[in-house]
């Protein structure tokens, strides 16, 4: 590193840097030397001596700037490092300022009451050499020290005036900050300190976009820093919203385009280009950055970062952009920064502008070590060109395009799209216009309703049938509370636009959904909407992930709200031929097993906080059926027995003891509660416990013990048939194993075939009888259906005491592999259960398709079309019929 070359620099082509290397003697030797560190401490102590806290900080200032930019310009810091360094010293010149202020006035009193919020560059520790500090002020009007017959927010604004003066007041030692407090809520009508409450309501009622995105860098840098935090803590769902805001990323691309045209003259790239406003420069990553936060960052917390680049970093690694695009906009980043430093190095000047003259040019080019400016414009040029490019694509230039409002222009356009009945959406339309659902009354929302027509009624046009979709979506407006954010996300995203027409046209269950909460189309725009659900403890870990601070309840609506969004996104891998539907139930599957560990863990440690522990024992959870199988539909309900292990007569050690079995009854309630009742965020699952011992004439939850008699001494056979596919879904793995070691004992309990296929043949017809199928369709219920298969994979697994697993698929292929099935049984589960998936969502009443959906879920099922799929599920019911006929008929008639 040559910090003799880069000292030299410094003092031949900045003026401001040769005046603090005259006044800084001993820290410029140090630097000479490479001395850094011993420079830094010289720059610590710069203000011993000084006439106040002021003059201390003004002489600080100098030191610090002198000491930072030398080690820039040898290489020996990084720009995180050179930026960290200058905004760890604002914090401190922050403080000290305000300590001051308070001494001043208030001898002896800490600073309580009164925080400052650091907000920008300042606020994400990445502060320029030569840049203001955009702090907001607050104050607590209960505990903020005052004189007598001062009103609190005169005693604040006294204290803010007094800080600012000494952070930005002039004299021959220069200056520490200057000050700008304009960003505070209405600055031309509010004191420079607010009220925390009144700062929170309106932050909560009637902050603007742009006021969203500027709290993405926001903390507390000085004061009361607790009452900083609770302020922020706060406004928290002001800034990070679960549902997509299009009205804050508006405000940035609004306020984007105006900076474009406000500041034409630095637009162009060359002398006189505006490396933080120009077209490709540094607020247009700033701002790509900060829009996909705003986005993403309400359901995903680790891209809440304040830093541009830890932003950037995070964006990549979540898939929110390229891994190529984040890696090109740091690049950039970094290298416009560190030219606006030098920029700004010169004459100690918050400029932003690379000079219009040559000689200037070429003088900021040799402080950064390049010979000529034509070196500096080579060097910038296709990072400006790349970053614009990439950032017009995020806001493009607005076409007009709009549908025409004269009733007969409109009917021609939609005709020319293809709509067949061209007059009857034109009319649907009109209504829209004149505000006839709740959520089309305000000129916002029309407004926002009239940029999306065009692409919409181009995507409905191409539907099976379109007016069919178009009375779904009417009907989903009607029901609409709010339709702005709807409607702008489908405008700026054409490809969700084309997704939603597939919903609309053939999946009446998502519709119904959307109509309740539209924001679940906002789970689409993310990048794993699309993908696979992850393995078990991502999952887990993701459905714990929330924010400090959050309670049982915020958890609970969590979880509906994030299960709910995969669930939305799972059907609309069906819906859109995203996944295959066996692989998306095994979906649905780990998101229920996901929901039952998280709220289950929740709530015993609710529960345990009033009624503590119980020693030796906990609850198991034991999923049967479906869920037990793994494979779910859209709306399956969840089949729990709830266990506990340990004495039964052993009561807990909490406040409020209770002994062991009303222990865990009660919070096996409560877990089923946590599961099924309704929250805000809406509901969950339906969970059915009837197949507990003794049903529902049982306890809730039953000790490990009396389930291991009961299962042995009382259990009807089909019971036991049932326990095949039984699957600890929650407690410790030793708890787990001690009751699948139960139902391992149980299902090893040998049997006279005979006897198990009448009992299996009885229950089937009790079946048959109570609820019979609704249809040829019905491949759940009808004969040669799944339940048909189900019965004679657990009598096959009884019988033979082998190939015992949840699964229903894995045991089909080890019973058949060991020839006590027909092969072919595998691939008629696997297709009557792609289309009991599909279906559940197509035609949830088990009803034939309608006929323009028909073909949809032929492709999904693997059928090359309708009919070619009825006879596809014809010979896969047939084969399972045949089976299943064949243990039927080896029970004698008078028997059966």
């Amino acid at each position: 590193m040559d910090w003799d070359g880069a000292l030299a620099r410094a003092e031949r082509f900045s003026p401001f840097l040769e005046m603090m290397s005259g006044r800084y003697p001993d820290i410029a030797a140090r630097l000479r030397a490479g001395e850094d560190e011993a420079a830094w401490s010289l720059a610590a102590r710069a203000g011993e001596g000084a006439s106040g806290p002021a003059q201390a900080l003004r002489r600080r200032r100098g030191a610090v700037a002198l000491v930072t930019a030398v080690a820039d310009l040898a290489g020996a810091w990084d720009f995180e490092r050179v930026t960290r360094t200058l905004s760890d010293f604002a914090d401190e010149a922050v403080e000290a300022a305000l300590m001051a202020a308070f001494a001043e006035r208030y001898p002896g009193e800490e600073p309580r009451g009164f925080a400052v919020i650091a907000l920008g560059k300042h606020g994400s520790r990445e502060l320029n050499y030569s840049s203001d500090i955009d702090p907001i002020l607050i104050f607590d009007p209960e505990t903020l020290p005052r004189r007598a017959r001062e009103e609190p927010v005169e005693a604040a604004v006294r204290l803010g005036r007094r800080m600012s003066e000494i952070l930005s007041a002039r004299d021959g030692d220069g200056y520490v900050f200057r000050v700008d407090l304009r960003l505070r809520p209405s600055p031309e009508a509010t004191p420079i300190a607010l009220p925390v409450e009144a700062a929170i309501s309106y932050y909560e009622s009637m902050a603007l976009g742009w006021e969203q995105a500027a709290f993405i860098r926001s903390r507390v840098c000085g004061g009361d820093r607790r009452l900083g935090d609770y302020f922020l803590q706060a406004i928290r769902p002001f800034v990070w919203r679960r549902s997509l805001d299009f009205g804050a990323i508006d405000a940035i691309l609004d306020i984007s385009r105006r900076i474009r045209d406000h500041y034409a003259s630095g637009q162009a790239f060359g002398p006189g280009y505006d490396l933080k406003r120009g077209r490709g420069g540094i607020r247009e990553v700033e701002f790509f950055a900060q829009v996909h936060q705003l986005i993403h960052g309400g359901r995903q917390p680790d891209l809440r970062a304040g830093a541009t680049r830890d932003a950037l970093r995070g964006l990549g690694e979540a898939g929110v952009i390229g891994g190529d695009v984040a890696r090109r906009l740091d690049e950039a980043y970094v290298l416009f920064r560190t030219i606006e430093h030098r920029l700004q190095m010169v004459d100690d000047r918050q400029t932003h502008e690379l000079p219009a003259d040559d000689a200037a040019l070429a003088n900021v080019a040799r402080l950064h070590g390049l010979e000529t400016s034509g070196a500096l414009l080579d060097l910038l040029h296709p990072h400006v060109t790349w970053v614009g490019n990439n950032y017009d694509r995020l806001a493009p230039e607005k076409e007009d395009g709009r549908l025409s409002v004269e009733p007969d222009g409109l009917v021609g356009q939609l005709a020319a799209m293809g709509f067949a009945e061209a007059e009857a959406a034109a009319t649907r339309i009109g209504r829209w216009r004149a505000g006839s659902a709740r959520a089309l009354r305000s000129a916002s929302a029309r407004e926002a309703l009239e940029e999306l027509l065009p692409g919409l009624f181009a995507g409905l046009a191409k539907a099976p049938d379109p007016m069919a979709a178009l009375n779904r979506l009417d009907h989903m407006i009607d029901r609409l509370p709010s339709a702005i954010n709807f409607f702008k996300l489908l405008a700026a995203r054409p490809a969700l636009v084309t997704m939603l027409v597939t919903i609309l046209s053939h999946a009446p269950v998502l519709a119904d959904a959307l109509a309740r909460r539209a924001e679940l189309l906002d789970g689409l725009i993310d990048a794993s909407a699309l993908e696979p659900i992850p393995d078990l403890d991502t999952l887990v870990a993701w459905l714990k992930r929330g924010e400090q601070g959050d309670d049982y309840q915020l958890l609970l609506d969590r979880v509906r709200q994030k299960v709910g969004e995969r669930r939305f996104a799972l059907g609309a891998q069906i819906v859109c031929g995203a996944a295959d539907p066996l692989e998306v139930g095994r979906g649905y599957g780990r998101l229920a097993y996901g929901a039952v560990e998280v709220l289950g863990q929740a709530t015993v440690e609710e529960f345990e906080k009033i009624h503590g522990t119980v020693a030796g024992g906990e609850l198991v959870i034991v999923a049967l059926g479906r869920l037990g199988g793994g494979v779910l539909t859209h709306a399956s309900d969840l089949d729990l027995i709830y266990l506990f292990t340990g004495h039964y007569e052993t009561e807990s050690d909490g406040a409020k003891p209770l002994g062991a079995t009303q222990y865990f009854n009660r919070l096996s309630q409560r877990v089923g509660n946590a599961l099924s009742v309704s929250t805000a965020s809406g509901p969950l699952y339906e969970v059915d416990t009837r197949l507990r011992p003794f049903g529902a004439q049982g306890l809730l939850a039953a000790s490990l013990d009396s389930f291991s008699r009961y299962q042995q001494d009382n259990a009807w056979t089909w019971e036991h048939l049932a326990l095949t596919r039984a699957r600890p879904i929650f407690g410790s793995a030793a708890g787990r194993a001690a009751v699948q070691q139960v139902i391992d004992r149980v299902l090893a309990i040998p049997r006279d075939p005979l006897d198990l296929a009448r009992q299996a043949v009885k229950m089937r017809a009790m079946i048959a009888t109570h609820k019979p199928a609704a249809g040829a369709l019905d491949v759940k219920l009808a004969s040669g259906g799944l339940v048909d298969l189900e019965f004679l994979v657990q009598v096959t697994q009884l019988a033979n005491q082998t190939a015992v697993d949840p699964d229903l698929g894995r045991s089909i292929d080890v019973l058949a592999g060991a020839g006590l099935l027909d092969a072919g049984l595998k691939a008629a589960h696997d297709l009557l259960t792609r289309y009991l998936v599909v279906s559940r969502l197509v035609s949830p009443g088990s009803a034939e398709p309608p006929e323009a959906t028909r073909a949809l879920v032929a492709a999904r099922c693997g059928a090359r079309d309708w009919h070619g799929l009825l006879a596809m599920l014809d010979e896969a019911r047939q084969s399972v019929a045949a089976s299943w006929g064949a243990v039927a008929a080896s029970v004698p008639t008078e028997e059966a």
